[in-house]
């Protein structure tokens, strides 16, 4: 007689079918990983994977959806934790947060930018926490712009630090950055220039010229 699953057994299983699909996703790609070899690393059969995700696409959403929500949980907690009135320290924490979890968290990191698979409305989990962790990173620039510490288009401004920031966090992992400065170093220095670069007009209120 099958033994019959509680909620537990079947949170459980997600979870750990989560966390192998994490790091297979990281290490071979979408187009490289089977719902097969899922099941084999499992230790469970072929169809099982089934009973718990409609298909592959909806491990790999889950597993995204998941990833991105404690990217924007670990931003939030830094935001929150600057003070209220010193937007610089804010935008250096999240800053911060977002080096430290891409360090720590790598696989998950790259499931998140690296896949080459789009992050449209179709999974309503992953649009939302992609969008939410989109957010803590942008509106940055925009209380910068608010408190007269910078004075060009913040939209534009957060999307230039993101991209710098991605980019730093990629050569990190793929080792072109042994013989540079530390990496801190040229975090904490890319920041400060770009800063200086946007930085408002003696007086402020207004944009740059």
């Amino acid at each position: 007689m099958p033994r019959y699953l509680t909620d537990q057994d079947i949170a459980d299983f997600r979870a750990e079918l989560c966390k192998v699909a994490t790091e297979r996703f990281a290490r071979f790609g979408y187009d490289g990983v089977t719902m097969r070899q899922l099941a084999e690393a499992l230790g469970c059969s072929p169809k099982t994977p089934y009973r718990y995700f409609k298909d592959k696409a909806e491990i790999l959403a889950t597993v995204r959806a998941q990833a991105f929500g404690k990217f924007a949980d670990a931003l939030e907690a830094a935001a929150a934790s600057a003070p209220a009135d010193d937007p610089v320290e804010r935008a250096r924490r999240v800053g911060e947060a977002y080096h430290r979890f891409a360090m720590k968290n790598w696989h998950a990191y790259r499931i998140m930018f690296d896949i080459d698979v789009p992050l449209d409305e179709s999974h309503p989990d992953l649009h939302r926490e992609a969008s939410r962790a989109a957010r803590y990173i942008t509106q940055q620039a925009e209380q910068l712009v608010q408190a007269d510490v910078i004075g060009v288009d913040p939209r534009l401004f957060g999307w230039a630090m993101w991209a710098a920031t991605h980019g730093l966090v990629m050569l990190q992992h793929a080792g072109m950055l042994e013989h540079a400065p530390d990496y801190r170093t040229i975090a904490t220095f890319h920041g400060a220039l770009m800063l200086k670069g946007a930085a408002a007009s003696p007086g402020g209120k207004g944009k740059k010229r």
